[in-house]
């Protein structure tokens, strides 16, 4: 499913159909997230997560239901490279060194979904599927974490969400110059120069997509894509003729 600011979710089609075609894609890393799972109390799909392992050639992580190591370690367990987590981790901040002295930091991913604080100043990290206001900044919780372990952060704008302007690149370059974790943005990607754009002003950071990588066209016909090889160059600003040279000017160098 896809959604537009976490409402409205529109049905792209079946997960291990899906698995399948950004095999074919080539795609560097796929997030798979239950957004039913914590509203509903359900425990993670342990029948559905293995399908998806096995069909799966590249890093595969998975996030929804997950409250306890015991579920982290029989995630991982069944092929699956990364766990993450993100209202359980907000609900008991410990579970994150729990889960990551069960399957190691390099595998415990916290996602934060936030929105812009109606004061205007910050933002804020909702959870249930953007239903539950947790009343907590972002960059609060995302040091918090930090310090109790996670190896990884994925930063989700519900306000972006499926709209396809671009990323909020104030939330992004903010979040980056107070964590020194890995960092995903995700929400808002349009275009392959919106990804050019964030890393461009961000450097070293991770750029995922949804509705990018699921619709063509004005009309959003569902159609999976993905970039090829010589398009991620370009968005990295390497010469396709050049192999390893960088064609950034000196006005657009990443941010330190």
């Amino acid at each position: 499913m896809k959604t537009v600011g976490f409402k409205a979710p529109k049905y792209v089609g079946d997960p291990i159909n899906a698995v399948k075609i950004f095999n074919e894609k080539e795609a560097d890393e796929l997030i798979v997230l239950d957004i039913d799972a914590t509203s509903q109390g359900s425990e993670p799909n342990y029948k559905l997560i293995a399908q998806l392992a096995v069909e799966c050639r590249m890093p595969l992580c998975y996030g929804g239901g997950v409250k306890t190591a015991d579920h982290a370690r029989r995630i991982v367990g069944l092929g699956v490279e990364k766990v993450a987590i993100s209202s359980g981790a907000i609900e008991n901040p410990q579970i994150i060194s729990s889960i990551a002295g069960a399957i190691g930091n390099q595998s415990v991913v916290v996602i934060l979904d936030v929105a812009r604080a109606a004061s205007g100043e910050g933002y804020e990290v909702w959870t249930h599927n953007g239903r539950r206001k947790t009343g907590k900044l972002v960059h609060e919780l995302a040091l918090k974490m930090e310090e109790l372990g996670a190896g990884e952060l994925v930063v989700n704008s519900i306000d972006q969400d499926g709209s396809m302007t671009g990323y909020d690149l104030n939330l992004a370059l903010s979040l980056r110059r107070v964590t020194r974790l890995p960092m995903t943005v995700l929400g808002g990607a349009g275009s392959l120069a919106d990804i050019r754009e964030l890393i461009i002003g961000c450097g070293v950071v991770g750029a995922a997509a949804g509705s990018l990588f699921v619709f063509k066209g004005p009309y959003r016909a569902v159609l999976i894509n993905y970039p090829g090889y010589e398009e991620k160059k370009a968005i990295l600003g390497i010469a396709p003729d050049r192999p390893g040279s960088a064609v950034l000017s000196r006005d657009e160098q990443p941010c330190q």
